[in-house]
């Protein structure tokens, strides 16, 4: 019995030093074990709403300008001297992607119909996943580089709504000597407004040195394509007050149905340089119901509910095909693959 009872004392011994061995491992330390060091961020937000947004242009237009009136035929320039001024957008919603709610056809059991109350669900094929409904993820890293450092920021983005109300142009009353620009009440109407469907997309963001050769870089596909919607440009001035009006817009790669993200965006000397549309196969556009007028609009109507002479469509445009290039590489008596645009923005 003394033999059995050393045995069992051994495998109780052997048995809860396995048992400790084998605990669950925090992810800090499963991170170290595994060679997973770094930090990992969910943001999740459904929706963002911004009364106004205003961007100041402290010294308006360089220069001054001349202001022209016409009084009984007579035509007068008038010097001005230049201004403060403001770019404001009215009503800005960000939001989860969403689609129309379906629901069964009455008269046909076999079928599936928009509900008639407008009502929305959540559109999963443009989430992060069907089951990561997160408005973007975050992953983050340094790494040495060999002697060339840098932080690595991978992004996955969910797709969006976005709303934009009227855009307007302001006057500004407050100088930033005082602390702050204040937008004044003159205004006057650039865009009625628009709206925009993304889909699902991914960035790598690199800060310190960029070994991938650009700070940010657009990849993968936005499935279904960019959309947007509702577009309205005004003429302000006393001989206008007509728009140029767009249902929609339509963007995807030609011979398929999503949109390829293949984007760089550097800070140069120069600016922030973006260079797009690199797709060698070319880019599809579709522009629907284009008005050039607007006919006449009722109070509280849209651009898209006009009246009358001009409220009616042109037709619809179609772009297929289109590739970009540019420097030398467009300059080439055969170019080669389309390189894509490039887009400077800096200030002046």
């Amino acid at each position: 019995m003394k033999l059995f009872t050393k045995l069992a004392l051994v495998s109780a011994v052997a048995v809860s030093s396995n048992a400790m061995a084998m605990q669950a491992m925090d992810d800090a330390a499963l991170s170290s074990t595994t060679g997973q060091d770094g930090i990992s961020i969910g943001i999740g937000i459904s929706r963002v709403e911004i009364d106004k947004l205003h961007v100041f242009d402290g010294d308006g237009l360089a220069g001054g300008y001349n202001t022209v009136t016409v009084n009984s035929g007579v035509v007068t320039s008038t010097p001005t001297t230049a201004a403060a001024g403001a770019i404001t957008i009215n009503d800005v919603v960000v939001g989860a992607p969403m689609t129309a709610k379906m629901i069964p056809d009455p008269n046909d059991a076999t079928k599936q119909i928009e509900d008639p109350s407008g009502a929305k669900t959540l559109d999963v094929t443009r989430t992060i996943s069907a089951t990561d409904h997160n408005l973007a993820n975050l992953v983050i890293d340094t790494d040495g580089g060999n002697g060339s450092p840098f932080l690595n920021v991978a992004a996955t983005v969910s797709g969006l709504d976005i709303s934009l109300g009227k855009i307007e142009v302001n006057d500004v009353t407050s100088s930033s000597k005082a602390g702050a620009y204040v937008a004044g009440t003159g205004s006057a109407e650039i865009l009625s407004g628009l709206s925009l469907k993304t889909g699902r997309m991914t960035a790598n963001i690199q800060l310190g040195n960029t070994p991938q050769g650009a700070m940010i870089k657009l990849d993968g596909s936005m499935i279904g394509g960019l959309e947007i919607n509702d577009l309205a440009l005004k003429d302000a001035s006393a001989g206008g007050g007509g728009y140029i009006t767009i249902g929609g817009i339509k963007l995807k790669d030609t011979g398929t149905s999503d949109l390829a993200l293949n984007a760089d965006v550097a800070v140069t000397k120069e600016g922030l340089a973006v260079t797009a549309m690199k797709n060698a196969a070319g880019t599809d556009i579709y522009i629907t119901k284009v008005v050039l007028g607007g006919g006449t609009i009722a109070s509280g109507d849209t651009p898209f509910q006009g009246t009358g002479a001009g409220s009616a469509s042109i037709g619809d445009v179609a772009i297929s095909g289109m590739k970009v290039w540019n420097g030398a590489a467009g300059l080439a008596a055969i170019p080669g693959a389309a390189n894509g645009a490039v887009i400077t923005i800096a200030g002046h």
